[in-house]
């Protein structure tokens, strides 16, 4: 049987300014491991090139990495994220989940409660969920607006969503340009493969807690989440803060393709470990000299 052939990360690649109709993008790709075994080998050269890389972004100490999870209930980001980030250092790798905003995040605009979650400079943060909520479960659920205490004019707006999608354009150009590389991945989840999933966390009983009837309610918005995802992937997806969309209804092809996601986007960075000075060198090799004969 011949290997399946390397992850060109290109084809899952968003293109900036295109129109996107999901419909057109596959949920699931031919396997890319052999046996249960290879897969394993492939996502632990990955994890591993992966934390060489971590490593060498907090040595230089000039870029942070954000990267970004979007999709429908049941898609597999959770475990996307524990399989894929498994050996890399917690101590450089942050991890937030945003849930329903809390009162003091609603009297801010609908940016500054996942800011000061940004990762600091040679750190990964990952967002479980993010302010792109704001174009989407916002969207196909406006009732929501209500309680952001927006002023009347901002409502009124002819472009609504499309001034929301500028505005978060132009705070991750803001970000890349202070040296932040963003990374969004929408894990694309069939309306199939998650009514067998979420059949499957009933049937297990040991999977009954990840059962959450509002995803019940969520599905029957399927086409109307859809709409508001191509809408989003198109207007905010650039050649510096691209989209990708991952075929997500095989768990394992879609958690090799993150990880060589994360790979390409940070080998593509001049990362270096900072030099050092030949006065340096020498007086680092005198210390040694002297530990190793005892006289310190």
């Amino acid at each position: 049987m011949s290997k399946p052939k390397p992850i060109d990360i290109a084809e899952f690649r968003v293109k900036a300014g295109k129109k996107i109709d999901l419909a057109e993008w596959q949920t699931n790709v031919d396997t890319l491991y052999d046996s249960k075994s290879d897969y394993r080998e492939r996502l632990d050269a990955g994890t591993a090139r992966l934390s060489e890389l971590q490593e060498m972004l907090y040595a230089h100490d000039r870029y942070s990495l954000l990267v970004i999870f979007q999709a429908m209930d049941a898609a597999g980001k959770d475990g996307a994220i524990r399989h894929v980030m498994s050996g890399v250092n917690p101590q450089g790798c942050q991890v937030f989940s945003f849930k329903h905003p809390s009162a003091t995040e609603l009297d801010h605009d609908f940016l500054w409660r996942t800011h000061l979650a940004l990762p600091e400079r040679g750190r990964i943060g990952i967002f479980n969920r993010s302010y792109y909520e704001e174009v989407l479960i916002v969207r196909v659920l406006p009732e929501i607006l209500r309680s952001q205490k927006l002023p009347d004019e901002t409502l009124a707006a002819p472009d609504f969503w499309g001034d929301r999608l500028r505005s978060i354009a132009d705070a991750e150009a803001h970000l890349h340009r202070n040296g932040t590389r963003i990374v969004k991945i929408f894990l694309h989840l069939s309306k199939d493969e998650q009514r067998d999933r979420l059949i499957a966390r009933i049937d297990e009983e040991d999977k009954n807690w990840k059962f959450d009837e509002g995803d019940i309610e969520q599905r029957q918005h399927w086409d109307k989440y859809m709409a508001a995802y191509a809408d989003c992937l198109a207007a905010t997806s650039t050649p510096d803060c691209p989209w990708y969309v991952v075929p997500a209804d095989d768990k394992k092809n879609a958690r090799l393709i993150v990880s060589q996601i994360l790979v390409d986007t940070l080998a593509a960075l001049d990362l270096r470990y900072p030099p050092t000075s030949a006065a340096r060198r020498a007086h680092l090799l005198e210390i040694r000299r002297q530990l190793a004969a005892g006289e310190v």
